[in-house]
């Protein structure tokens, strides 16, 4: 699984302003959809299941009390499953779809609602969803959702940001801070628990992190994790493929047995 977190700039994620832009950008798949008679994604959250872009570009746009101008006033968050991880959500892109939304409205908003510590929950948090089908107009099915979350709690008074530095702090000016990587792990072990998904460790974040920034030690630690579970895969296997040829075994004997008889 995929999480990217974007705000910033001067481009598509630009978010000092309006988020008028990102919303209109998310339709891009709409209008061929509906030429080729596909069901069209709406915005949704866990209170909403279709809320038109007008209507959220005006509720985000309007939370932002004692923000700054030049300050965030919201971000883009794009969760990408792989196909491995969508085969699981749903045998169709109509179940798939069902499925993934409700694990943004219920995993997702927890996770991310929790990460903050500040004792939130999904309930404070201000956010509309869109699940794209496609990538970069590809004719394929590659879905991914991208969540447009407000900077601003739901009530308007908490500033909440998932691209500050502090992480977990309960002294000085902050109070909270948000873990990106504890985030991420969170979003994997929910997903895993919700869809039965036995991820293989070499795909997890944990482990192409660490191949990526951690110290010899973390690196290390990986992969003998990932040692163990193909140890642990192999065995497993061997014991099926054992039980498989007692099984055909036990079967040829009873056939002649009844053959002899």
């Amino acid at each position: 699984m995929h999480i990217k977190i974007q705000g910033g700039g001067g481009g598509t994620y630009a978010n000092t302003g309006s988020c008028s832009s990102v919303a209109n950008y998310l339709e891009h798949e709409d209008s061929k959809n509906k030429t080729q008679g596909k069901e069209i994604e709406p915005f949704f959250n866990h209170r909403q299941e279709s809320v038109k872009s007008l209507d959220v570009i005006n509720s985000i746009d309007k939370n932002k009390a004692k923000l700054c101008q030049d300050e965030s006033k919201f971000f883009v968050i794009t969760v990408s499953p792989s196909s491995e991880e969508l085969k699981k959500m749903g045998n169709t892109p109509a179940e798939q779809s069902e499925a993934f939304k409700n694990y943004i409205k219920n995993d997702f908003a927890k996770q991310y609602a929790e990460n903050f510590n500040k004792e939130l929950t999904k309930d404070d948090l201000m956010y509309y969803a869109k699940i794209h089908t496609e990538r970069n107009g590809k004719n394929e099915n590659d879905m991914h959702v991208h969540i447009i979350v407000s900077r601003k709690t739901a009530n308007n008074k908490v500033k909440i940001s998932p691209q500050t530095n502090h992480k977990g702090t309960t002294k000085g000016t902050v109070k909270g801070g948000f873990d990106r990587k504890e985030f991420i792990n969170k979003m994997e072990q929910s997903f895993d628990q919700k869809f039965n998904y036995q991820r293989n460790i070499e795909e997890s974040f944990e482990y192409k992190n660490a191949m990526k920034n951690g110290t010899f030690a973390q690196r290390k630690e990986q992969i003998f994790k990932a040692a163990a579970q193909e140890k642990k895969s192999n065995l497993v296997q061997d014991k099926k493929e054992i039980l498989e040829q007692k099984n055909i075994e036990e079967n040829i004997k009873q056939k002649r047995q009844r053959f002899e008889r």
